[in-house]
């Protein structure tokens, strides 16, 4: 059976497991607005292209869902990625509607993201350097939940 300071030691870690993911939030924000000013690109610009990136090709419908924005949003926010050669628009030879577009990201274009989040990759490296393979899989899982619950919240939140 836990005592009453065992309880209160645990309160105490979580909210500072709480306050850490916040300032990693706030960090890493801020790391996003420097490479998005780097590549005159917008904040939001640089989250749909990473969502592109990783999950696309995308209908842009599909990508504002992904976003959590409104698909008149998205247009504007295709057309700046669009014109900066970020991504391409192509016919979606897919879907049932001949009209349907698919939004790609431009393949090598990226390659000028990567050089800007090489720094904090590195920094990344040696910090993983510092954890067993076990540790490791122990953040990546507490990771995956805890964007799992964010996923969550922001879906209860909009439905609200």
């Amino acid at each position: 059976m836990s005592s009453p300071s065992d309880a209160a030691r645990r309160r105490r870690a979580t909210v500072a497991l709480k306050a850490s993911l916040r300032e990693l939030r706030n960090q890493l924000s801020l790391l996003n607005h420097q490479v998005s000013a780097h590549v005159a690109l917008k904040d939001v610009d640089l989250d749909c292209l990473e969502l592109i990136g990783r999950h696309g090709p995308l209908s842009p419908s599909a990508l504002a869902r992904r976003a959590g924005l409104h698909p008149a949003t998205m247009t504007g926010i295709l057309d700046r990625l669009q014109k900066g050669g970020w991504i391409v628009r192509e016919r979606d030879p897919e879907a049932a509607d001949r009209r349907a577009v698919a939004v790609r990201a431009v393949p090598g274009r990226t390659a000028e993201l990567f050089r800007l989040y090489q720094g904090m990759n590195a920094k990344l490296d040696e910090l993983c350097a510092d954890y067993s393979e076990e540790e490791l899989a122990l953040i990546a899982g507490f990771l995956r939940r805890a964007t799992a619950a964010g996923d969550t919240a922001t879906g209860d939140l909009a439905n609200s």
